[in-house]
């Protein structure tokens, strides 16, 4: 490949990962053309771009998947290469030879090395070939459901079901005994064609408390490949990554460098270029290959904080003709990092996704030691139609316990008002016992329950105070007149009494009683002194003499107080008042936006509670809902394949157990 100075890149992306990528080609010269769907109009990275391209409607398959919109965009913009970023088109093989064919350079491996591991039936023959270890299973192309219950029983149970073509815990299934298996195996082939377009799976022993540890490779277009340090993913949910960090804690020095080897080899073998992750599920000191990720990740940077490459610019310049810069002596490691990833979701709630309006958003500063990758503002919109993560916190310091230190109170800084997020569970795994001393298995949090979810008491006890006293302040403030200070007016009003203000929230009511110096509040029968200031969205009272520090935020009847890593809302109640949260009482309510994907029950059939009857599907992950009790199915309220809203009825169940009144029937 000769050398080519690029001089204009499109990314072929949205959100977080584009801002990232432009950040480092306009620190490179590069100019910058970003593409958007009709939900991101108005979304960071094109405001961020030096052009911007409509690609069309708000749903991935009508815009970011679409390969020839994207390269039209390119050749009417005169990009001479197109940045994937990550997901959408990053790992297709088919967009990678378009661009090859319309002389636009593709920021990523050639055609063949994606489709060599797109496959991972494919990979494992590679791999195999190539002397790295992997995991007993059926890599093959006989996909009878028949074939592969036979193929399972020989491995034996537990036995995992992946998408072949598949990532990020889509299309994946754990089996642990036969008469689940065919019920598995067609919810992984749904999943699989619902995120990947292909129904191929795969089968793996299940293994048991295992770490998922991940080496980054690099490799130029001369021969030249190198391991940029390894990083541990374990702390997983649902097999999607959480919390990573580098590099990964308690390997030998001999294991780092046995798993980067053998990452080496396995790029080599496919005649590699650019980044590439190789992943590994580790068992001791023994390491099995997993698959290898043909494109930069999302936790890549802790990788550069610890080796202080911005690995961006590295795959612009090695997609440019350019040799390494470093050779494999060269990288050193230095301190450790973490990353959280920050979704909008409701731990609470299953970790269902949540969309709407940022309403209020306050973040730890930037500095040496704090990162923030994000494509999002206070103002803009989440859409339902995406991935739910919205943020990435990185940070670094000298060792382990010092970076976990700096996670837990970046992450107590980090506040965001508008809808549910997972700043408080990712919280509570920052300050677990046990992830202190090390990475644990990628069972970790589903072993933990509900722990991970559980909020500080207390704390939501000053959380309900400080939503009080803005209230409070926020009503005296409001006052058109002096003399109008609720304090003054009669209503309320008891001779020789104190006067006080009732504050009714939904399922919480206060009293308050002006004093000299602030209120005297009670809650729950015991009485707090609370005092202090609200200033720009910042409110800093004390309660009983101890200091509390939070931001709040109020639209309309809704006050939301983000104190640490909690964020609690409070409504109050007013006569027109009706609860947002009316459907949740309805098992058969759609708990999300999402497109209903089968239905499990005839018509008229019996039913008993909790049996499933209808699964949706939303951001690629499958929902089964269930009977809320015995009865006979009536009726669906939605075709297999239609949109339904968040709220919407999707089955209606009638209740044989209700007998009806003699008085009203009768011949």
């Amino acid at each position: 490949m000769n050398v080519n100075k690029l001089q204009k890149i499109l990314i072929a992306n949205r959100g977080e990962i584009a801002c990232r990528i432009m950040r480092s080609a306009k620190l490179m010269g590069l100019t910058t053309v970003a593409v958007y769907s009709d939900a991101d109009k108005h979304a960071q990275h094109v405001k961020m771009a030096d052009e911007a391209y409509h690609i069309g409607p708000a749903p991935s398959k009508d815009s970011y998947l679409v390969a020839d919109k994207i390269l039209q965009v390119a050749k009417d913009s005169g990009a001479d290469c197109i940045h994937p970023g990550y997901g959408f088109l990053s790992e297709n093989s088919t967009f990678a030879n378009a661009c090859e064919a319309n002389n636009i350079v593709f920021v990523g491996p050639p055609a063949s090395s994606i489709e060599a591991m797109g496959s991972k039936t494919r990979a494992k023959e590679i791999m195999a070939a190539a002397n790295v270890p992997l995991v007993p299973g059926y890599y093959g192309d006989k996909q009878d459901p028949a074939f592969l219950q036979a193929e399972a029983e020989k491995i034996g149970y537990p036995v995992l079901i992946k998408a072949a073509f598949g990532g990020g815990g889509k299309g994946m299934r754990v089996v642990n005994h036969a008469n689940e298996f065919i019920s598995a195996l067609e919810g992984a082939q749904r999943e699989a064609v619902a995120g990947f377009g292909n129904d191929l799976v795969l089968l793996e022993r299940y293994v048991n408390q295992p770490r998922h540890v991940e080496v980054q490779v690099f490799a130029d277009n001369h021969g030249n490949c190198v391991y940029l340090g390894d990083r541990d993913c374990s702390l997983q949910r649902r097999h999607q990554k959480v919390i990573e960090e580098a590099p990964a804690p308690g390997l030998s020095d001999e294991l780092r460098k046995e798993m980067g080897e053998a990452a080496v080899r396995c790029a080599l073998a496919i005649n590699y270029r650019g980044a590439g992750t190789v992943e590994f599920l580790l068992c001791g000191d023994e390491f099995f290959f997993m698959e290898m990720n043909t494109r930069l990740q999302v936790e890549h940077p802790v990788t550069e904080m610890v080796t202080g490459v911005d690995l961006v610019t590295w795959q612009i310049n090695i997609a440019g003709g350019q040799t390494l810069p470093l050779k494999q002596a060269d990288i050193k490691l230095q301190g450790h990092s973490f990353e959280a990833r920050i979704y909008a979701e409701d731990p609470a709630n299953e970790f269902i996704p949540c969309s709407g309006t940022i309403e209020a958003l306050y973040t730890p500063l930037n500095s040496e030691f704090v990162r923030i990758d994000t494509g999002i503002a206070a103002g803009d919109e989440i859409s339902p139609y995406y991935d739910p993560m919205i943020a990435k916190l990185i940070v670094h310091d000298d060792n382990r316990e010092q970076a976990l230190s700096r996670l837990q109170h970046a992450l107590e800084q980090f506040h965001l008002a508008g809808f549910s997020t997972n700043i408080g569970f990712l919280h509570n795994l920052a300050v677990h016992p046990s992830f202190k001393q090390g990475a644990p298995s990628t069972h970790f949090i589903a072993e933990q329950g509900d722990s991970l979810v559980a909020v500080d008491q207390s704390l939501r006890q000053a959380s309900q105070l400080i939503a009080a006293f803005t209230y409070l302040e926020q009503l005296v403030s409001t006052q058109e007149a002096p003399n109008a200070s609720p304090w003054q007016q009669l209503s309320g009003f008891a001779l020789n009494a104190p006067q006080s203000v009732k504050i009714a929230f939904v399922d919480l009511t206060l009293n308050a009683v002006k004093t000299k110096n602030g209120y005297s509040i009670t809650h729950n029968e015991h009485v707090f002194n609370v005092q202090g200031s609200l200033n720009n969205g910042l409110c800093s009272v004390f309660i009983n003499g101890e200091k509390h520090t939070a931001h709040v935020s109020r639209v309309n009847n809704v006050i939301t107080v983000m104190h640490k890593a909690l964020q609690t809302r409070l409504e109050l109640v007013n006569k027109h008042y009706i609860s947002d949260h009316q459907s949740d009482a309805l098992p058969l309510a759609a708990p999300l936006n999402g497109t209903v994907v089968k239905h499990l029950v005839e018509l008229g059939s019996s039913i008993t509670k909790g049996d499933p009857v209808v699964i949706i599907e939303a951001m690629k992950m499958e929902y089964t809902l269930n009977a809320p009790h015995d009865g006979i199915l009536q009726s669906y309220c939605f075709a297999e394949g239609e949109l339904v809203s968040h709220g919407a009825l999707l089955a209606i169940v009638e209740d044989t157990t209700v007998a009806s009144d003699p008085a009203e029937g009768g011949a």
